[in-house]
């Protein structure tokens, strides 16, 4: 019996709606397990077999040291110290190290090797662990080499380097806590070995790097080879002995500085006249501490960031160093005021001629607006801001001749902790000069050269100048002889210099004199 048409619609509708049915409730079902994001779930599952899978048929686990960690923004100091450490495999013939890196030792005849790129060699650790480094590099990163981030800029633009390090997975838990740590501390020892101290300046550009790559730094090289000890210094022992007593608490006082709360770094302000020995004071500073010494030129820093960023990527045990400071910026609100008002002045004559509009810009602005924006607030967060504790054993180190000019702000206790007075020479400064560069302990003319020290200025420089054997027949006698006639000559022209200053004040006195006649 065949069924009614009308059964057969009512069937079709039946069918239609199932269907519409099981797609929503389908739909329902879908969204449900996008939400529990299942796929992932899955993918993870299926992952962890694959690891699985893997280990079975590679064994190895890596572990991958960058050279640059924290954003890029410091070489890492990890990196250097693997670096030191293979240095000793790398010269072992046994390793098959085909191609290599040299750089100049701390002996003059040696060279510090490093493995070049795509190179690997083994190290066995006591005797059973045996573990392979392998030295490779990236290209820089598209989104880096653009320089947009922050600390991207030059060190972004080199190539990324890093060390590999391979091993069984039985030999993790030795690997980990036990052999890696062994090569941090022989690493850093063998940096104290090979160091060679060095001279910094932040006119920089792209470099050679220390592993021997081609690189961008903020900051260039030399080694410092600066012949000038306390031994030396022409200063009296006193004062002398003080401030290597004043080093050696620094140096030693990593334990007390973290006690107290505070960031291990000191602050020296060194000020005086012209030749009174400033520089070579920081030059035998960084002798009897063996610290690096960073030169810091900031008239050629853009910006408070970049001053930053300088800090950063100065190392531990180093002196940082800005000389004649009161000359390298606008650091004083005296004279920023002073400038304001010249500016306003030079504004309102302007606008009186009428040709304010029409006038060439002013020469004096556009170099301001070309040349450092290095602010007084940039320079004091510099020497204690948050960033000035990131790393430790640091000293900080300004010179000037003129200590008044600067803002009290900026060589205030706390900042500038020391503050050393370079003055003129006296007599047991002089006395020895004289035995440094003579080899004299005494002289007849000592006493004529005491008498003149106490009326004259001279600084160290020059007496060394006049007690330096200038040809084949000078000694003790004749150098003394120049330098009691010098100090002579400048009393003569101290005395001069007087009597014209008291005429001239007599003249303006007696001028006022007829005016009120």
């Amino acid at each position: 019996m065949e069924a009614s048409p009308a059964a057969s619609a009512w069937s079709s509708v039946n069918s239609g709606i199932v269907l519409s049915l099981a797609a929503v409730l389908w739909t329902v079902v879908w969204n449900s397990l996008q939400s529990l994001q299942l796929h992932h779930l899955v993918g993870r599952h299926l992952a962890r077999h694959a690891r699985r899978l893997a280990a079975v048929v590679d064994p190895y686990l890596t572990v991958t040291v960058a050279e640059h960690d924290g954003g890029r923004m410091k070489r890492s100091d990890a990196y250097r110290e693997v670096q030191a450490y293979l240095h000793r495999a790398t010269c072992d013939a046994s390793a098959g190290v085909r191609h290599l890196r040299a750089e100049p030792a701390k002996n003059p005849d040696a060279f510090v090797l490093s493995m070049a790129d795509r190179e690997e060699v083994a190290d066995v650790f006591r005797g059973g662990v045996t573990v392979w480094w392998l030295a490779y590099s990236t290209p820089p990163r598209e989104d880096d080499a653009g320089g947009g981030f922050y600390w991207g800029g030059r060190a972004a633009r080199a190539d990324r380097r890093f060390y590999r390090l391979s091993f069984l997975e039985r030999d993790r838990d030795v690997v980990l806590g036990e052999y890696l740590p062994h090569v941090r501390r022989e690493g850093r020892a063998a940096m104290v070995r090979n160091r060679q101290r060095k001279l910094f300046t932040n006119l920089a550009g792209d470099t050679w790097g220390d592993d021997g790559g081609w690189c961008e730094s903020v900051w260039s090289h030399v080694v410092f080879e600066h012949p000038k000890t306390f031994d030396t210094l022409a200063m009296d022992p006193a004062r002398k002995k003080e401030i290597m007593d004043d080093l050696d608490a620094f140096r030693n006082g990593k334990e007390y500085y973290a006690r107290v709360g505070r960031a291990w770094k000191r602050g020296y302000l060194l000020h005086g006249p012209p030749g009174t020995g400033k520089s070579t004071m920081i030059a035998a500073m960084a002798n009897y501490l063996d610290y690096d010494i960073y030169d810091i030129e900031l008239t050629s820093v853009r910006t408070n960031t970049d001053l930053r960023k300088l800090f950063i990527e100065t190392t531990s045990k180093s002196i940082i160093v800005i000389e004649d400071i009161d000359c390298s910026l606008d650091l004083t609100g005296k004279r920023k005021n002073k400038k304001k008002k010249d500016a306003a002045a030079a504004a309102a004559a302007d606008a009186a001629d009428g040709d304010k509009k029409g006038s060439p810009p002013n020469e004096e602005e556009e170099k301001d607006k070309e040349g450092s924006k290095v602010t007084l607030s940039g320079v004091l967060n510099f020497i204690d801001g948050l960033w000035s504790a990131c790393g430790g054993e640091r000293i900080i180190v300004f010179t000037t001749n003129h200590v008044e000019k600067l803002d009290p702000a900026l060589i205030r206790r706390g900042r500038m902790d020391k503050h050393i007075e370079m003055s003129y020479c006296g007599f047991e400064a002089f006395k020895f000069l004289a035995k440094v560069y003579l080899g004299v302990d005494a002289h007849h003319l000592f006493d004529a050269v005491r008498s003149l020290l106490r009326d004259v200025d001279i600084t160290p420089a020059d007496v060394a100048e006049n007690l330096t054997p200038k040809a084949a027949g000078d000694n003790a006698d004749t150098c003394l002889a120049e330098l009691v006639k010098e100090l002579e000559n400048a009393k003569a022209d101290k005395a001069q210099a007087k009597g014209k200053a008291a005429m001239a004040a007599e003249e303006e006195v007696d001028g006022d004199g007829d005016d009120d006649e």
